[in-house]
């Protein structure tokens, strides 16, 4: 069977199938035979060209051992200007930060785990500081509940079988349209969450809101979720302008 990406090849095989590789990994992690399956490229030299993008970094493993997106496309993205998230990132948390007076962050989804690509901490007293890079997990948090929300379904019951939420939890954040927790991914932090939508309307990444349950109380989204949703909102504006 031909590649699917055949008909519009560069004329360079190699090059074509690597970035066919690359391009199936985007719709999430995948098994080496689930990435036969969508590429279409044998077995041998599909292998033979993820163990090589893995190797410069452009793909990486999961906690199940499955090939994911690695890091160094957003490097190259971060580097050239063109990751119009990050480009947003820096002024919209720190106008939500400065509004609420409590640190913020935005996450992406990498495999089974949640990566902080941007922050504007709290600048005195208590506060909930998550480094950028930070690697965090999906089972916990409102960040995470929002990145899962408008996942596919098999994703979704996988990831819940080590939850510390569940399915009704989910259907509330798209019914609402933003999730909270309190002492879920740690304890004496409570967080807020909305979804960043980029084109076709999917969710790539969550800005979040987080500090301790003392100042954001236990219903910390009565306090802050419209601040929240609407800086989400803002990003989601800014990402999808032409």
């Amino acid at each position: 069977m031909k590649n699917s990406n055949a008909s519009s090849g560069s004329g360079v095989g190699v090059l074509d199938k690597a970035i066919a590789i690359l391009n199936a990994l985007e719709s999430g992690p995948m098994t080496l035979a689930e990435l036969v399956a969508t590429t279409s490229i044998a077995r041998p030299t599909c292998h033979r060209l993820a163990v090589a993008l893995e190797h410069h970094r452009f793909i990486a493993r999961d906690l199940h051992g499955r090939f994911t997106i690695g890091a160094r496309e957003g490097e190259l993205a971060q580097s050239a200007g063109e990751d119009r998230l990050l480009v947003i990132a820096g002024p919209a948390l720190t106008a939500l930060r400065d509004a609420t007076g409590e640190s913020a962050q935005i996450y992406r989804r990498q495999g089974d785990l949640r990566l902080c690509v941007a922050v504007a901490d709290r600048h005195s007293g208590l506060r909930d500081s998550v480094p950028v890079g930070s690697a965090l997990t999906m089972s916990a948090g409102s960040a995470a509940q929002v990145l899962l929300a408008w996942e596919e379904p098999d994703r979704i019951s996988k990831t819940l079988k080590n939850a510390r939420f569940d399915g009704a939890t989910l259907t509330a954040v798209r019914r609402r349209g933003w999730a909270q927790s309190v002492g879920e991914r740690e304890a004496g932090v409570a967080s807020v969450s909305a979804p960043i939508r980029g084109p076709h309307n999917r969710v790539i990444a969550a800005v979040s809101l987080s500090g301790p349950i003392e100042r954001l109380g236990r219903q910390p989204g009565r306090t802050h979720a419209a601040a929240v949703i609407a800086t989400a909102a803002r990003i989601s504006e800014y990402l999808n302008k032409n």
